[in-house]
């Protein structure tokens, strides 16, 4: 009996670490940390200001800066959608 409760309780947990990982975003690559919106502000601050050179990319949100990364090296990607395909709300 032991034994069966021992396995139950690990697909539990096998089952729900596996759907929190299909839940998580990213976008060029990187990890949201819940809608991916300061990676899309980041992308089109870089793609207003005509930014090229990921150094310019410096502020004080990781995300940010990762989308503003993202532009430089991916200028046709878009902002809209995450890695996924699953759009970002605009925040």
């Amino acid at each position: 009996m032991r034994n069966w409760l021992a396995a139950a309780t690990f697909l539990v947990a096998a089952l729900c670490s596996d759907m929190h990982v299909a839940d998580a975003r990213t976008f060029g690559d990187n990890d949201c940390t819940d809608d991916c919106s300061g990676h899309k502000a980041g992308y089109e601050w870089a793609e207003r200001n005509g930014v090229t050179d990921e150094s310019d990319c410096s502020g004080n949100s990781t995300s940010f800066d990762e989308g503003c990364q993202k532009y430089v090296q991916e200028p046709s990607r878009g902002a809209d959608s995450d890695d996924n395909g699953d759009e970002i709300d605009d925040e």
